[in-house]
């Protein structure tokens, strides 16, 4: 009788069935720091939107912070190239000036008056659970906070990193 060469239904199952097990392991550790690295993402995106903010005020001190992420960034169609003003101040990406960015959700408010002395920044998880889990929140203080359950507002309303 010929031998036949190759591996046999049985051990092919078994290699199957210990990446099965590998990747059962591993999936939630990468999720977990995918999380992980979305968070870190968005509070350094709400540093850099207080850097943008205070660098806003300070150039244009008529207007004093402004309400929109479009104001601190450029307009898509001529990016940074032209002149910066108060309504396209390229001081931020366009990225983020348009809300979204690594699994988060940005907005940015304040008063409509001018000048207006102080905002509030806020950073979501765009699919809470998933792509993040805490909700972070910054104002005119710099301080950025946290909070666990719902979108934290500034003023003291999270607990600050």
């Amino acid at each position: 009788m010929k031998k036949q060469k190759g591996f046999s239904l049985i051990e092919l199952l078994i290699v199957v069935a210990i990446i099965l097990i590998i990747a059962a392991i591993a999936i939630p550790n990468l999720m977990r720091s995918r999380m992980a690295a979305n968070e870190s993402s968005a509070v350094g995106s709400l540093r850099t939107i207080n850097t943008a903010e205070v660098t806003y005020s300070t150039n244009y001190p008529s207007i004093g912070f402004t309400g929109s992420l479009t104001n601190l960034g450029g307009t898509s169609a001529s990016g940074c190239a032209s002149t910066a003003n108060s309504s396209g101040a390229c001081l931020i990406d366009t990225t983020l000036s348009g809300g979204t960015k690594s699994g988060y959700s940005f907005a940015l408010g304040g008063l409509s008056t001018a000048p207006s002395v102080t905002y509030t920044s806020s950073a979501q998880p765009s699919v809470p659970g998933q792509s993040g889990q805490r909700y972070f929140c910054s104002d005119q203080s710099g301080v950025i906070q946290y909070n666990l359950t719902a979108l934290c507002s500034g003023n003291g309303s999270g607990t600050p990193l």
